[in-house]
């Protein structure tokens, strides 16, 4: 045991180490290129350079706020940094999150917990892929954007380019997914009974600890999609042969033009790459092309699917799996064949009014909607429970929730254009078949929604306990300002 505790010090001595090594490094060579004809700083990087090296100075009265950096903590064999709780200080501010307790102890504490989840993730090989982490940051660049108004906005007001945003928020947001699967490993075999749910709401006495419901409704919905002249389909297989032409003469790479051309935003971004993918989840006739490919240095023919047409390049096979790029282009609609869909769903909801036909057979005969169309026009939501009918009026598309919130129970809407689910512009028409006011939550109506307090109340109990035992036996070290502070989990102070 003895042996334990003294490696343990010689650990913190070397992680104290190597960062104020690192940091000292790291001043000394951005002041050299700040002065140099040569640097790649930005000009108030180069100011914020040489601040700190301005605060790095020997000084007779030195204090806390001269430091540039310092390991405040130890969890396991990770560091804490002072840099750290000031970003996450910062961050915190702008979303306007108000921490419960003092800030300068529940931070750090919240980052050695988060520690101790990516230390489980790596016991239990728990992964968030490259492709995954682009997605996501890109995501939230996006909306930022879209917050803002502009690129050129964002990079202004966050005084940052947007590859340095990219590479700034890279390792955050890894770790932020790791952290979440971890949690959602431990607790994937947490479940309760109807027992359980009736024993928990018995106890409750004050009525609004009862959670509410919000308006739900069913929808039933039949659509059509607009025909495409034939001379558009053309011009959008000359294109990807034009493409094809480019790589194969190596005038260009398959992801650069990806990136330039291809209508499917979610792989676009990263070159039009997928990453491992099983055939089943694949459009049947995109993986019947993409599973024939051997040859990387090829390109597919032109394959149509539900969401367009493709061309695509092999990167790897891996089993049953496989790693592909794409291009996916989308032939344009004429609006005046979104009229004469629009024009002809008009005509079929009269005749269901004057009940020539009823919906259900609208539906079963004439949509184009495949998913809907064998329940007879019925919409369905995919949960984490399984498929559910009653959708809240945030969760329909759009469009339709703008259609449904003008109808009474039994109304058909006038026709309208909208997009559907596989990014293709089409024309529908909908039944308000029943809503369900906002209420209080009864056992009767609303199992499922309590059954979601329970369970996630006993998988919150369950966390909570784990970080517990978990901060028991791993090895924490404070500095010593933060021995004396209030945190919400006892054990940190040894």
């Amino acid at each position: 045991m003895n042996n334990i505790i003294i490696m343990r010090k010689i650990f913190y001595v070397i992680a104290v180490a190597l960062a104020v090594c690192s940091l000292s490094l790291r001043a000394h060579y951005s002041s050299q290129n700040s002065m140099s004809g040569d640097s790649v700083l930005t000009a108030s990087e180069q100011n914020g350079v040489a601040a700190k090296t301005e605060s790095a100075k020997p000084q007779n009265d030195i204090n806390e706020k001269s430091i540039i950096d310092e390991v405040i903590w130890v969890v396991g064999d990770e560091a804490i940094l002072k840099s750290d709780v000031e970003a996450l200080r910062a961050q915190s501010q702008v979303e306007g999150y108000q921490w419960d307790g003092d800030p300068d102890y529940r931070i750090p504490e919240q980052i050695a917990i988060q520690k101790l989840f990516l230390t489980q993730a790596a016991i239990d090989s728990i992964e968030v892929t490259e492709a995954e982490i682009a997605r996501g940051v890109d995501q939230q660049i996006n909306y930022w954007i879209q917050m803002v108004g502009s690129q050129e906005k964002l990079e202004e007001y966050k005084k940052q380019s947007i590859t340095q945003m990219r590479k700034d928020m890279h390792d955050d947001f890894r770790n932020r997914q790791l952290e979440e699967r971890e949690r959602e490993e431990l607790v994937k075999n947490i479940n309760v009974t109807p027992s359980d749910v009736r024993k928990y709401f018995s106890k409750i006495t004050n009525p609004d600890s009862i959670p509410d419901v919000p308006t739900t409704v069913e929808v039933q919905i039949v659509t059509m999609q607009p025909r495409v002249k034939p001379e558009e389909i053309n011009r959008v297989k000359d294109q990807l042969r034009s493409y094809t032409y480019r790589v194969t003469s190596g005038e260009t790479s398959f992801a650069v033009l990806a990136r330039l051309y291809s209508e499917d935003p979610g792989s676009a971004r990263n070159g039009g790459e997928l990453d491992y993918t099983g055939r089943g989840m694949l459009d049947p006739a995109f993986a019947s092309v993409a599973f024939n490919l051997s040859d990387p240095k090829k390109i597919s023919k032109i394959v149509e699917t539900e969401f367009g047409f493709h061309i695509i390049q092999l990167i790897d096979k891996r089993g049953d799996k496989i790693k592909c790029r794409h291009i996916l282009l989308k032939p344009r609609v004429e609006q005046e064949n979104i009229d004469s869909a629009k024009f002809m769903l008009d005509s079929l909801a009269r005749d269901i009014r004057a009940a020539k036909l009823t919906f259900d057979e609208a539906a079963s005969y004439v949509s184009d909607d495949k998913d809907t169309r064998s329940a007879y026009g019925l919409m369905s939501l995919q949960t984490r429970d399984g498929n559910t009918s009653r959708f809240r009026m945030q969760d329909l598309p759009t469009e339709v929730a703008l259609a449904v919130e003008k109808l009474q129970v039994g109304e058909i809407s006038p026709a309208f254009q909208m997009v559907n689910n596989r990014g293709k512009t089409v024309c529908a028409i909908v039944k308000l078949k029943s809503r369900n006011p906002a209420h209080k939550a009864n056992i009767r109506e609303d199992f499922q929604v309590m059954k979601d307090v329970v369970l996630a109340h006993e998988k919150d109990k369950f966390i909570d306990n784990w970080i517990r035992e978990k901060i028991k036996t791993t090895y924490v070290r404070l500095g010593e300002k933060y021995k004396k502070g209030q945190y919400k989990y006892d054990g940190w102070v040894r």
